[in-house]
C-alpha cells in the first residue's frame, strides 16, 4: 500500500488518543497527515515536526466536516 499524505491546518485543538491509550491534544496549526492503513494516518506537527500521533480516519473525516481541521492539498 502506498502512503498517501497531505499538508493541512489544524483550527481547533484535535483531542484524541494515541495508539497507547494516552489523551493527545494537537495544537491549532500546520500539520501533516500521512495515512498509514486503511483506517488510521499519522498526524505530525510542531515546529520541526516533533510530535505525532495516530488518528483513525473517522476523526480526521470528522474534524475536517466540523471546520476543526482543513487539508491545504
Amino acid at each position: 500500500m502506498s502512503s498517501v499524505s497531505h499538508t493541512a491546518r489544524i483550527n481547533h485543538p484535535l483531542a484524541t488518543r494515541s495508539a497507547e491509550g494516552l489523551r493527545v491534544t494537537i495544537p491549532p496549526g500546520p500539520c501533516l497527515i500521512e495515512q498509514i492503513d486503511s483506517g488510521h494516518a499519522d498526524v505530525v506537527w510542531g515546529k520541526s515536526g516533533e510530535n505525532s500521533a495516530v488518528v483513525e480516519l473517522q476523526e480526521i473525516a470528522s474534524a475536517e466536516r466540523k471546520g476543526d481541521l482543513v487539508l491545504l492539498d
